[in-house]
């Protein structure tokens, strides 16, 4: 691992920890429970995208909560950036978290191969 991967790794991980944080002191009940499942810094720290848990939430209140984060965007990266005294923070990306799902259904596509490989012997 180089120097640059590990800042980039450093910054995920506090990032991690400090967006839940920023989250928390807002006055949004949607925005405060939400739960930070994992942060990817693109190349060079200029963005971030940030992956929200999406269980308990229909599609109406996920389009609800991903417009009121593009508008407080600008605040949590300020939260970041006083907690950490950074010059500048990553722009962030929200997104919710499509990777169970996927992760569980190709979970029961194998289960599926298996169950018919062992049908054929």
């Amino acid at each position: 691992m180089n120097a640059n991967e590990i800042k980039r790794l450093r910054t995920e991980s506090i990032l991690k920890e400090l967006i839940p944080e920023a989250l928390a002191t807002l006055d949004d009940e949607f925005l405060k429970g939400l739960c930070v499942t994992d942060v990817e810094c693109k190349k060079g720290r200029y963005d971030a995208f940030v992956y929200l848990d999406k269980t308990g939430f229909d599609e109406r209140e996920q389009n609800y909560i991903l417009g009121h984060l593009k508008r407080v965007s600008k605040l949590l990266q300020n939260h970041c950036m006083a907690a950490e005294g950074w010059y500048r923070a990553p722009n962030f990306h929200f997104k919710f978290d499509d990777r169970l799902e996927y992760q569980n259904h190709m979970d029961k596509l194998f289960d599926k191969i298996s169950k018919d490989l062992n049908k054929d012997e």
